[in-house]
């Protein structure tokens, strides 16, 4: 396996934020669409990109909700899309195809995270078919527009939750094995990975980059709604009064500084020519060896993504199982 894994340095770090990282951009011109800018990471992605110049879209499954949470990010445009619904991701493409707006950028940052065992109306389990496939649709149908910008880049959010689980070609769906909520959520994240890897290769011939990122630990964006206050406790996510632990060394972010690696790969000069690979701490991540893949997984300290995620072979298979499963 061949990858371009490693830290370029980009001179930021964990602490940086997402203005800091953005500064002396002007997208004056760029389109932009922010899966999931309501809330959360994405609604500071949102509020950046705009404040940098760009014509932000965001799609919302809550339309009322997303319009008063975007009121202090004038301009900021909100349609209807639902990720488990395969019908309104064509119909929001269709429409946004209809604009004849290149897409310069495109941050996949809507997602859910250890939910109880629910199925989309494929049959599906909806972490993999939120998160990935959703995803995957949305880019296939928008691949007109990313080609038309002469240079775009898409940027899926992944996790460091790739560690709870590769993807599982032969049961997907949990159709056979036990389920287990972290362990679709890992499934859904590696997807989100690899299908950064494989959106690269097919891509970057036609000014199509990818990148997936790690944003950190942001425990106030509601994605951890459904982990019980053992798990959260456990995590050391919060202290004893119950407030969010700020410690960037340990991934533990603020919302402006989780969203600060997604923006760089969307925007980032420093990143001119490079693509399919995963970042974190705005800047790009080493590839976890062997020998240091303990260290790894005991605490957040260290930075890496395993090779698995990154993995060229699986994520080509992933993009011809993702074709079939939305048609």
């Amino acid at each position: 396996m061949t990858t371009a894994q490693h830290p370029l340095p980009s001179g930021f770090g964990a602490a940086s934020t997402a203005e800091e990282v953005i500064k002396g951009v002007d997208l004056t011109g760029k389109v932009a669409i922010v899966t999931g800018g309501y809330s959360g990471i994405g609604l500071e992605t949102a509020r950046v990109l705009r404040s940098a110049g760009a014509e932000v879209v965001v799609p919302a499954r809550d339309l009322e909700r997303a319009r008063a949470a975007l009121q202090d990010v004038p301009g900021a445009e909100v349609e209807y899309l639902d990720l488990l619904d395969p019908a309104s991701i064509d119909a929001f493409a269709e429409k946004f195809l209809a604009s004849g707006r290149p897409l310069h950028i495109l941050v996949d940052s809507a997602g859910i995270m250890a939910t109880p065992l629910t199925r989309d109306a494929r049959g599906y389990e909806a972490q993999f078919a939120t998160n990935h496939l959703g995803h995957f649709q949305l880019v296939a149908r928008l691949w007109p527009a990313l080609v038309a910008a002469d240079g775009a880049r898409v940027v899926a959010v992944s996790s460091r939750g790739i560690r709870f689980g590769n993807v599982d070609f032969d049961d997907l769906h949990f159709e056979h094995r036990p389920y287990e909520a972290f362990a679709a959520y890992g499934q859904s994240k590696t997807a989100n990975a690899l299908f950064a890897v494989e959106l690269d290769r097919r891509g970057r011939d036609q000014g199509v980059r990818a990148f997936a990122v790690h944003p950190g630990t942001i425990i106030e964006t509601g994605l951890a709604k459904h982990v019980s206050a053992e798990v959260v406790r456990a995590a050391g996510v919060l202290d004893e009064h119950g407030r969010p632990v700020r410690d960037p060394s340990r991934q533990l972010k603020t919302v402006e500084q989780g969203a600060a690696t997604g923006v760089w790969c969307a925007t980032s000069p420093q990143l001119t020519g490079l693509g399919g690979v995963y970042c974190e701490n705005s800047d790009v991540s080493p590839l976890v060896t062997e020998a240091d893949e303990a260290e790894w997984r005991a605490g957040a300290e260290t930075p890496g993504v395993l090779s698995y995620a990154v993995d060229p072979e699986a994520a080509a298979r992933l993009w011809e199982v993702s074709e079939r499963l939305t048609a």
